[in-house]
């Protein structure tokens, strides 16, 4: 189901992510605003959160950190704590080995300790494997990249405006097909994502199709091929066309395909199940990006087919190290394919040009200059970030467990790859959050 802070309120800085389409006017867009936690992007939350009630003691679970090799990254998730979201949990893969490291708390109630081995929603990051399996049938000839989309789903993209005679698969995956974001549409913001609905709908089966007929109900944010845009649904109809082509349903072609393969234990497409596999933390989400707010929700069981292809799995920090080294890695598509994946598009609202995104994978900045690949997710109680440089050989992925504020989420990819020792939190009313989720920086969402 799963962007960060300044301009945008609503997936980690601007290298790490987005953009959404127009805003619903009067009082839609207000609705919309409340919610916008949960659309395209998540905005970083202006301002540092008091954190003394989820403070818990750092861990790092082997001798790298004590060694100094990812001293300052332990430092960086202390900081993500200090700056008021309750646990986070990280691992890092390079040529001293796996390094796993936690802060914070997993549980309100109980105060235990958030678990360096925790399984989480990683949401948007989902995109990366269903782009990477299409990119294989690809390879097999069982579809093409320019293929349309009403090739494969005939009469599904139509009306407002909308047609998928003129939109392709790469279009999907890259997001260039200029199709509405389901997750802005006022009326799905209003039925499942307000407090009221969310606990109305949370357990129940949601079929895709709910999600291409919201976005339909409106108009296009721009002709297909002109500019790229984040859409979530761009991501279930693409989970269709990977059914219709493989054969077999999104969840089987993911697990046989990638999880199985490469051993991901820690991961699962969920499907239609409500339950979150342990080891795990509790997730908690404020329904607000409002610094002032201070209800927390437990949002930790939620129906995962209400996200469905566009970002309902779960993983473990360790896992997708694992899954990005190998795809960077070469090991799971061919090398046109994979060129295909790093073929990217400008983010529009990057003067920099040090970002874009590409087929299910996106192209990050560092301020130490290092280019880094991977995808970021955000929805209802968890903000991730899986990041590797381009050959696959030093990997690092992190989650936190609550949703209100990503402007710190930043410090840890640049502690990792750049050295730089977090800085503290500003006070209240500030920007916080420096290098790569500064004051304009987003955390792309999943679902």
């Amino acid at each position: 189901m799963p962007k960060t802070p300044g301009r945008s309120a609503h997936r980690a800085h601007r290298s790490i992510i987005p953009r959404r389409p127009p805003r619903p006017a009067g009082r839609d867009r207000d609705t919309a605003r409340r919610h916008r936690l949960r659309t395209t992007t998540i905005a970083l939350v202006s301002g540092a959160l008091a954190a003394t009630a989820f403070a818990a003691p750092a861990r790092a679970q082997d001798g790298a950190a004590d060694r100094g090799h990812h001293r300052a990254t332990q430092q960086a998730l202390d900081a993500v704590v200090a700056g008021g979201l309750p646990g986070i949990t990280a691992a890092a893969t390079d040529r001293h080995g796996l390094w796993q490291g936690a802060s914070g708390i997993g549980d309100r109630r109980t105060k235990a300790p958030r678990g360096a081995d925790d399984r989480f929603r990683i949401a948007s990051i989902t995109k990366t494997f269903v782009a990477t399996v299409l990119l294989q049938m690809e390879a097999e000839g069982r579809l093409s990249l320019d293929d349309t989309v009403e090739k494969w789903l005939p009469g599904a993209v139509r009306g407002n405006g909308n047609d998928g005679r003129k939109i392709t698969v790469r279009q999907l995956l890259n997001h260039t097909s200029g199709i509405y974001d389901f997750l802005e549409d006022p009326a799905y913001i209003a039925k499942y994502m307000s407090v009221p609905g969310f606990r109305k709908h949370r357990y129940e089966y949601r079929s895709p199709w709910v999600a291409v007929v919201a976005a339909m109900r409106n108009a296009p944010t721009s002709p297909p091929g002109t500019r790229q845009q984040y859409s979530n649904t761009n991501y279930v109809l693409a989970g269709l066309i990977l059914q219709k082509a493989g054969g077999r349903s999104y969840e089987t072609e993911v697990r046989k395909r990638i999880i199985e393969p490469l051993k991901l234990r820690a991961t699962t497409v969920p499907g239609n199940s409500s339950r979150m596999p342990g080891p795990s933390s509790r997730a908690y989400s404020k329904f607000t990006l409002d610094p002032a707010a201070t209800k927390v929700y437990d949002v930790t069981f939620q129906n995962a087919s209400q996200s469905w292809a566009e970002g309902d799995m779960i993983s473990s920090a360790a896992d997708l190290n694992r899954f990005y080294g190998a795809l960077l890695g070469g090991e799971l598509l061919p090398p046109e394919q994979l060129k295909a994946m790093k073929t990217v598009v400008p983010d529009p609202d990057d003067p920099s040009a040090s970002t874009g995104y590409g087929l299910g994978l996106e192209v990050f900045g560092t301020s130490c200059g290092k280019r880094l690949w991977g995808h970021t997710g955000g929805w209802f109680g968890s903000l991730s970030v899986a990041v590797t440089t381009e050959d696959g050989s030093h990997r690092l992925a992190y989650n936190t467990n609550g949703d209100w504020r990503g402007d710190e989420l930043g410090l840890a990819m640049e502690a990792e790859y750049c050295g730089t020792a977090p800085a503290a939190s500003g006070p209240a009313g500030t920007e916080a959050g420096t290098g790569v989720l500064g004051a304009d920086r987003r955390i792309r969402t999943g679902f």
